[in-house]
């Protein structure tokens, strides 16, 4: 299992938090050191639609220029910014096999992953 997100990001430390209190091993990487490759978000993009991993609500979203915000209208233009700027995606993203999820959802993870145990 991998999960993406930043280490400074309090949704992200309450998930880590929550697979190292369950015992469940996991690969994380660092959005800030490592960023984010083209063709994962393209992998993602296929899967569930940037419309679902392109956070609007928090302040790397709110703090930018509102041109660059109404010019992001299509999967090509959106996922050009989530690349650059890695911090505008929702956190963390949890990718295990074919399970993809984005954000912290307590039930979510304990449907999923204590299932499987």
């Amino acid at each position: 299992m991998k999960i993406y997100g930043l280490t400074t990001c309090r949704t992200t430390q309450k998930a880590l938090a929550w697979f190292k209190l369950h015992g469940i091993s996991n690969d994380f990487q660092n959005f800030k050191k490592t960023g984010v490759a083209k063709e994962k978000l393209q992998e993602w993009d296929w899967k569930q639609g940037y419309e679902v991993f392109l956070n609007k609500k928090g302040l790397t979203w709110k703090k930018l220029d509102p041109e660059i915000k109404a010019g992001i209208n299509n999967s090509e233009m959106a996922l050009a910014l989530l690349q650059q700027q890695p911090g505008i995606i929702k956190r963390p993203v949890i990718e295990d096999g074919d399970f993809l999820f984005f954000g912290f959802d307590e039930k979510v993870y304990e449907d999923h992953f204590l299932s499987l145990t």
